[in-house]
């Protein structure tokens, strides 16, 4: 593979780094508030797509910028370089757009996708159940045919951005068939519609990034079905492959910019000559670069048949686990101390890395999925 960029691409790369040196707000922040400022993170949103920087690869007639995927994949890395702060719709931009995109009708392309993109309305994804989270063909929440709507009730758990979400990408069972997978509705529910109840759930951090959503008899039209009846697992299957897809280069450079962060933190420590400690780092850093390289192949893939495939479950697996290696790495530098000082930036990053290997699917499923879906191997079961 040629890693070069054309003298377009490079112009294009310019373009973004001028731009965010001028206009992403400084260490990451919106208004003081971080992750958690919502309204924040939702100008911030809006000023990027004024300046067509958001839906970058999305058709223009849908409010995108009609680019290159390489052109989507320079911005998320100089992004990710600039630390500048995530847009608040994150779950839309990654997930809903385009799988909207992909199975959504033209009145359904335009209905949703203008008011994603300029956040004046905010996605969650509503997949995860109390019992059906590692496996989610085991799901029971149900959507019930009433004529030109269906009658949804049952219970969503580890939904991020549940709170202030206008709609949800919810997955329901509308009939019980042999096979578990079949028999699926994929819905786009109003999360302002009445008897929608979300209760926060706070984490490790103290934050409340994830909620749990609880549907009593909540009526959704038809127009608001995506994809077929009864077909909602391919739509699903689409939502995660761009979950993981979207995420993984982006990750690969976030991992980038931790090595060098946790190298500049055992210099700081002045423990840059302890062997052992640099066999460790010097581990994670061929580990961070190989990721990388991997995320090279997994783009190649996209570029070629215009959907992501399994290798972004192998991304996504590598960097949560390599990702908790490196803030364990870096608690570990500080001492007794690294545990209980409020406000080190080590410590939060030790305690969030915990949900990786959790969210956007467990290493044990992605293991699975590399087996049998890249390798070839059996079926588990």
């Amino acid at each position: 593979m040629d890693f070069d960029l054309s003298p377009s691409e490079q112009a294009f790369r310019d373009e973004v780094r001028a731009w965010l040196k001028a206009n992403a707000p400084a260490d990451g922040g919106t208004d003081g508030g971080g992750e958690n400022d919502v309204e924040g993170r939702r100008a911030w949103q809006r000023k990027l797509h004024e300046a067509g920087y958001a839906g970058i690869a999305w058709p223009k007639e849908y409010g995108g910028r009609g680019a290159t995927l390489m052109e989507q994949l320079i911005f998320n890395q100089e992004f990710v370089k600039a630390r500048a702060p995530q847009p608040i719709n994150v779950i839309g931009l990654g997930m809903g757009g385009p799988v909207v995109i992909t199975h959504g009708t033209e009145e359904q392309k335009h209905r949703y996708l203008p008011p994603l993109l300029s956040a004046d309305e905010i996605w969650c994804q509503g997949f995860s159940e109390p019992n059906a989270g590692s496996d989610l063909s085991a799901l029971k929440t149900r959507a019930e045919d009433r004529g030109d709507h269906y009658l949804v009730n049952g219970q969503k758990v580890w939904t991020t951005l549940a709170h202030v979400a206008k709609w949800c990408m919810l997955l329901a069972r509308e009939r019980s068939e042999e096979n578990p997978r079949h028999g699926l509705t994929y819905l786009l529910v109003d999360m302002e519609s009445k008897s929608v109840e979300v209760r926060p759930l706070v984490q490790l951090t103290g934050d409340a990034e994830f909620n749990e959503i609880f549907f009593h008899d909540v009526e959704v039209p038809k127009s608001q079905v995506l994809g077929e009846p009864g077909q909602g697992w391919a739509v699903a299957m689409t939502t995660l492959l761009h979950e993981r897809g979207t995420l993984g280069m982006a990750l690969a450079t976030s991992a980038q910019i931790t090595i060098a962060e946790l190298i500049d933190h055992a210099r700081k420590a002045g423990r840059g000559e302890d062997r052992l400690l640099r066999q460790q780092i010097a581990q994670h850093y061929v580990e961070a670069r190989a990721l990388e390289l991997n995320g090279y192949r997994a783009v190649t893939k996209i570029m070629k048949t215009g959907m992501p495939g399994p290798e972004g479950s192998l991304m996504k697996l590598f960097w949560s686990e390599l990702n908790q290696r490196m803030a364990e790495t870096a608690v570990d530098l500080e001492g007794p101390m690294g545990q209980v000082v409020d406000g080190d930036p080590w410590k939060y990053a030790f305690l969030r890395s915990r949900a990786n290997t959790v969210e956007a699917g467990t290493s044990e499923v992605l293991r699975n999925i590399v087996a049998e879906r890249v390798l070839g191997l059996p079926r588990s079961r």
